[in-house]
């Protein structure tokens, strides 16, 4: 059994000068711990004879004392580091601060448009954190869409492969059949969220940017619902002014489909900011096609739930809208990629 001598000659040879806290924290725990050597020293001197227990108690107790007593004068010792000043600097000047920070400006827009549809009934279902797998399958991203893998539709939407049949999202739009699998009609819901495509970076495109999709199916949805559904977005975000059409064009999980045109703020006379035409395209819109409903049932009825999604009783329409090309045109924003330079400068007018 080592001595209390031997143990307390150990003891300051681990008390160096210059022990930070921590290494206090090391010494005390080593020394004075549930495990530590004074633990042990005591649990000796229960084996010992009778006649001596009385004399070692004495001794550990001792022990006890002068290695508590030296870890507080360290401790005592270690005080603030004393601040080295410049010339000329006064260190009783308040600090500078921190300037209260904002939301970012793709967040801000992002639900704002979440808002406007809101207002019209439609709730968040790609909000956190239901918001859909940013890594999806194949099958989510393309065949559940009505775009198999020789569909020419297919290529703009090829995105990042991250493993074995799956993919980084090339839009929300999965999130639309991940919601109709678990949710009978009707349904009215909008998805937020940031999607990926190997797109070439420019002013007016980036591989990684945020979309809000949006869906609505029950019975007896016509075209007309969609175009006033389109209408109200267009004048709630940009102001009762702004004018809108829809020009024909194609999506393989809609049709018919429509591209949806803004009057610009030229007044549709033509100006540098629309190219001359008057209008500027903001999203793409139609009707749900049907393989999409068909889709969805089959897998319902896979899994065990009823099929709900009867083309003949049901129908929808939906949309998708990048939100950096809205931000641009509420805010005149001529290049896509300012909003991700963390540009103070840039970001403070938002």
């Amino acid at each position: 059994m080592a001595t209390d001598a031997e143990i307390l000659d150990e003891f300051h040879k681990a008390m160096t000068p210059g022990l930070s806290p921590v290494a206090l924290e090391a010494v005390k725990t080593r020394f004075l711990g549930r495990s530590g050597l004074l633990k042990a020293y005591m649990e000796e001197i229960r084996k010992a004879e009778p006649g001596r227990k009385a004399e070692l108690g004495l001794k550990a107790n001792a022990l006890k004392q002068k290695m508590e007593s030296a870890l507080a004068e360290a401790r005592s010792g270690l005080g603030a580091p004393v601040a080295k000043t410049k010339p000329g600097e006064d260190l009783t000047l308040p600090g500078t601060g921190i300037p209260p920070g904002t939301r970012h400006p793709i967040t801000q827009v992002q639900d704002e448009i979440v808002d406007i549809f809101a207002r019209m009934g439609f709730s968040a279902a790609g909000t956190l954190p239901s918001e859909g797998p940013e890594i999806e399958t194949e099958e989510f991203n393309f065949e559940a869409l009505n775009i198999p893998l020789d569909h020419a539709a297919r290529d703009p939407f090829d995105t990042f492969y991250v493993g074995e049949k799956k993919v980084l999202r090339s839009h929300t739009t999965p999130v639309q059949a991940r919601h109709m699998l678990v949710n009978d009609p009707p349904v009215r819901i909008v998805m937020p969220g940031r999607v990926f495509r190997p797109d070439t970076i420019d002013a007016r495109h980036h591989n990684v940017f945020h979309q809000v999709d949006g869906l609505a199916v029950e019975a007896g949805i016509t075209f007309a619902d969609l175009k006033g559904v389109m209408e109200t977005f267009v004048k709630a975000c940009f102001g009762p002014s702004r004018r809108m059409r829809l020009r024909p064009s194609f999506f393989p999980f809609t049709e018919p489909s429509a591209e949806v045109d803004m009057s610009c703020i030229c007044d549709a006379k033509g100006c540098a900011f629309c190219s001359g035409r008057g209008w500027i395209e903001i999203l793409g819109c139609g009707l749900v096609h049907e393989n999409v409903f068909g889709w969805v049932d089959a897998r319902r009825e896979k899994s065990g739930k009823p099929r709900a999604y009867d083309p003949e009783k049901v129908s929808g329409f939906a949309w998708g809208m990048g939100v950096e090309r809205i931000a641009s045109l509420k805010y005149g924003i001529p290049d896509i990629r300012l909003y991700y330079q963390n540009d103070l400068r840039f970001l403070r007018q938002f």
